[in-house]
């Protein structure tokens, strides 16, 4: 298994068309930022994609960002868009990207990183503690984690 962040990938149109595959409502959401060059416009300037490939198939994905559907908070960096295609589901996959997530954070000078999620008992098993419930931009209401890097 390899991990790559897909900016710096000679190969985006590949990835992208994997990531396409994803059968998640966020999965479409992600790739207009992409297709329309509206990701760091979006989720800041800085924001990373990073994918766990194995070979040339994409295995899991997620973000670094700036922003997240929870605003109005000191709160950075956020990790989103997590995915793990279902072929690869239970096999902690998720777990090898959020150790890149948390490195990279710690590297950017962050202390803590957050995720906004509607799981429960999913984020605890990789050390991330509950915050609160939180507004989302959406008008609904999120669970927030909170890890140090």
């Amino acid at each position: 298994m390899n991990i790559i962040e897909f900016y710096e990938s000679a190969n985006r149109e590949k990835w992208l068309s994997q990531i396409r595959l994803c059968d998640w409502k966020a999965g479409p959401f992600l790739c207009e930022l992409i297709d329309k060059d509206k990701f760091h416009s979006t989720l800041g300037e800085s924001s990373k994609l990073f994918l766990l490939t194995d070979k040339d198939k994409l295995v899991s994905f997620c973000t670094l960002c700036e922003k997240d559907e929870i605003h109005d908070t000191e709160f950075s960096p956020w990790v989103g868009f997590v995915y793990t295609f279902p072929e690869n589901r239970g096999k902690r996959c998720i777990g090898l990207l959020l150790d890149k997530v948390l490195s990279a954070a710690k590297q950017s000078g962050y202390e803590n990183v957050y995720i906004s999620t509607d799981h429960v008992g999913l984020y605890e098993k990789y050390g991330f503690e509950f915050v609160g419930t939180m507004k989302t931009i959406y008008g609904g209401e999120s669970r927030v984690y909170r890890k140090n890097t």
